[in-house]
């Protein structure tokens, strides 16, 4: 897809993102029967027009196709006048079935000399990876366990002085008792582990009641987690008799470190004398993989060391105009410097399948795409889903009328550079360049998946603002317009907004974000979600319960 958008345009009421459309976006709400200038053709507004919905160019009747970004994101169901806001009473879901005209043997890689050289401050791991945070990680192999996760937590947060929540406790307790007799906070002791950046305890529903796949997916999900460069070690707690063994968590780390480079400590209820016990062969087991991760020193790595996923969650009808093309661009950028991207969530790129298809660096790629989207439609069509309802209410109210739409922008997270590989869920990122993992729409599984899969940086972009996070990967939060960036301060790392006003260009904001990018690899930045300890977790079920 051809991005046409420059700076001038943002400048009007309206605009067409490309030629080939045959609707336009209200960059603020307009009115019934204000003129609206189309490459010269003028037109008169039929009604009014809420910002960032789309309204048609041209009368349009039932069995048209609505395009946007030049791709068909919608059929018409109902007539539609002349500069009418298109809406889900009048158009419903709908692909092209065109195919690649060819695959592309050239991109236009972006110039990238003014970071040629440049370093960030890493983790460098035994295998050689290099990790953008050092955390030392406790999981339980099935949900019977989380219980035990939570005293763990308790317990290690209090030894440490580690209490995320400490001021909001500090908080309750002066609204419960008054200034007088409130406690003071504790404060972290920061000279005990200097160079650690945080114990974290996964907690998940998953590891038995499911199928032989889903444990197989819950084993190979967390051992991308345990071996993820971010990751210095792990303490994992089973009960024993689940369907999620420790016997095959091993074999999944096993193949990701061969060589049992990574410290991993293992303890079952079920062969332990006493809870007691457990508790404290765990902590013991934590506490001395703390003073092992804290002999690690950041020190400088190539920006070819850093895999960036790319995410989106409550997007707006700016997103695929600002957020997502930013991001976009970064990734180019981070490709053309030998780095990578992970570009995720299937159902969102139903409607943009061919353009991908087209970037993908063989044949064997490109089928290894189809064969997993197509596989993925087959498995929601088995349970009466389909990918059309994907956009939620948020998604609708403000423009994103149909998934297609919704793919067509979010595709644009992944930028242009060529496709290198495509990865099922939970399969580790192994070619550099963009690569394309399956996984769900929801946001949480989503990012989840990503760094599963290797991702040592996420950037993720939200119109309508959403506190997503991650356990051991920082999430820079990108906002769509600047009224979501100045209204969640304390959500947003980013402010993509400058672009649909017109007040600075994808290019110059690409690269200022880029260099946040390397700030946060460097741990110079801490991001909005670490700073509120958002730390989702959220394994994606892809079997049945029984």
């Amino acid at each position: 897809m051809t991005q046409t958008i420059v700076s001038d345009q943002y400048r009007q009421p309206s605009l067409r993102v490309h030629d080939r459309d045959n609707v336009r976006v209200a960059l603020r709400d307009l009115s019934a029967g204000l003129e609206i200038d189309d490459n010269g053709q003028r037109l008169r507004l039929s009604e009014n027009v809420r910002h960032k919905h789309k309204f048609t160019l041209h009368a349009m009747q039932s069995g048209d196709l609505v395009v946007m970004y030049g791709v068909t994101v919608g059929r018409v169901v109902a007539p539609i006048a002349e500069g009418a806001a298109i809406t889900t009473a009048n158009v419903e879901h709908a692909t092209a079935d065109a195919e690649p005209q060819g695959r592309r043997a050239q991109w236009d890689a972006p110039d990238v000399s003014a970071f040629t050289g440049q370093t960030f401050d890493g983790y460098h791991r035994p295998d050689g990876r290099v990790g953008t945070a050092n955390h030392w990680l406790v999981v339980p192999l099935v949900f019977c366990e989380n219980r035990n996760i939570e005293v763990l937590r308790q317990c290690v947060e209090d030894a440490i002085g580690d209490d995320p929540y400490r001021d909001y406790k500090h908080m309750a307790r002066r609204m419960l008792h008054g200034d007088a007799q409130a406690a003071p906070a504790a404060t972290p002791d920061a000279s005990l582990f200097p160079n650690i950046d945080g114990v974290r305890f996964l907690t998940h529903t998953l590891g038995c009641g499911g199928t032989d796949d889903d444990a197989q997916a819950l084993c190979q999900l967390l051992a991308g987690y345990i071996c993820h460069p971010n990751v210095a070690g792990a303490t994992v707690l089973s009960l024993g008799c689940q369907k999620a063994q420790i016997e095959m968590l091993k074999e999944a780390v096993a193949k990701r470190d061969p060589e049992g480079l990574r410290p991993v400590h293992y303890f079952e209820q079920q062969a332990t004398d006493t809870e007691p016990e457990l508790i404290r062969q765990a902590l013991g087991s934590i506490f001395d993989g703390l003073k092992v991760a804290n002999a690690v020193e950041r020190r400088p790595a190539p920006l070819s060391e850093l895999t960036i996923g790319v995410e989106c969650g409550g997007s707006d009808g700016f997103s695929g105009l600002s957020a997502n093309p930013l991001v976009g661009a970064v990734i180019d950028r981070l490709a053309a410097l030998g780095g990578s991207g992970i570009l995720s969530e299937f159902p969102e790129l139903c409607g943009v399948e061919h353009e991908l298809v087209a970037r993908c660096r063989d044949d064997a790629t490109a089928s290894r795409f189809r064969q997993l989207m197509e596989a993925y439609q087959r498995h929601a069509a088995s349970v009466g889903a389909h990918f059309s309802m994907n956009p939620s209410p948020g998604n609708i109210r403000d423009g994103l009328i149909t998934d297609a739409m919704k793919s067509a922008g979010a595709a644009k997270k992944g930028g242009d550079s060529p496709i290198v590989d495509v990865l099922d869920y939970t399969e580790p990122q192994v070619r550099k360049g963009l690569n394309l993992l399956c996984s769900p729409g929801n946001d949480v599984e989503s990012t989840t998946a990503l760094v599963g899969s290797g991702a040592n940086l996420v950037m993720f972009t939200t119109g309508l603002g959403t506190p997503t996070g991650n356990p051991v990967t920082p999430v820079l939060k990108l906002a769509s317009n600047s009224e979501l960036a100045q209204r969640m301060h304390d959500v947003i790392d980013f402010d993509a907004g400058p672009i649909i006003r017109g007040e600075a260009d994808i290019a110059e904001l690409a690269d200022e974000l880029l260099r946040l990018c390397i700030d946060t690899a460097s741990g110079r930045y801490r991001t909005k979600a670490m700073r509120l300890s958002q730390l989702d977790f959220i394994p994606w079920k892809r079997g049945v319960s029984l």
